[in-house]
């Protein structure tokens, strides 16, 4: 008997994609929200003395978020998954989704960290770290116009949004999307490396949601809605 070969498609439709939105916009309410609590809780941790292995853990986790780092990640990436080293590869040896699937994971996370510049640019807030938390009256006290610290650089004036939190949530989405298995811990690193930012006094915990948010709608733009390419589609007998 001959064997019949046929196409199964495992396309989810638009579920992963639905899943980041729906994410992305919970980020942008909760961010909105610790508006309230920011200068609280910039407060507790410039007084706070953290573990040692608390403060190892976190900035190893930082690692997820920082360009240079990420780089080297993704390298490391191409050499030890070939699978993504088809990018390169003609029309006839590799699909267009294999082709695409390096650049989308590129996009996805250095992409996530030009649209926070491009925000940094306009909006001015003064890091935890170099403001008088004690001071101000509120976390609307340490934006633009009410803030005035002309010792700041710009890089100290531009806490809002976070950039570590966008490239961190944008490169998890896309390695949770490539090797949807080790999904956990990626999550767990992205979150890590968001948290050590708010324990660094570089951000306040709403810069930090909002960072996260613009990385997962880059990441529901440039990622399609299936999974991994590589299982795109399935032979069965």
């Amino acid at each position: 008997m001959i064997p019949i070969r046929r196409t199964v498609s495992v396309n989810v439709g638009p579920s992963r994609r639905v899943r980041l939105l729906i994410i992305a916009t919970a980020m942008i309410v909760l961010g909105t929200a610790l508006l309230l609590v920011d200068l609280q809780v910039a407060r507790w941790c410039k007084s706070e003395k953290f573990p040692d292995l608390v403060l190892w853990l976190l900035n190893s986790a930082e690692r997820m978020a920082n360009g240079k780092d990420v780089a080297a990640i993704l390298a490391c990436m191409l050499f030890l998954d070939p699978a993504l080293r088809k990018v390169w590869a003609a029309r006839g040896l590799a699909s267009q989704d294999e082709r695409r699937a390096f650049p989308r994971i590129v996009v996805a996370a250095f992409g996530s960290g030009l649209v926070v510049q491009s925000i940094k640019a306009a909006v001015t807030r003064i890091r935890p770290r170099l403001a008088d938390l004690d001071a101000l009256p509120n976390s609307l006290a340490t934006f633009g116009g009410f803030t005035a610290l002309e010792s700041a650089s710009r890089y100290d004036q531009a806490s809002f949004p976070s950039g570590h939190a966008a490239v961190a949530s944008g490169f998890a989405a896309a390695l949770c999307w490539r090797y949807p298995h080790a999904s956990p811990l990626f999550i767990a690193a992205a979150v890590a490396a968001s948290l050590q930012r708010v324990v660094a006094l570089a951000h306040y915990p709403s810069d930090i949601c909002f960072g996260a948010a613009i990385g997962l709608l880059v990441a529901a733009a440039i990622l399609p809605s299936w999974d991994d390419p590589r299982h795109s589609d399935a032979t069965a007998t």
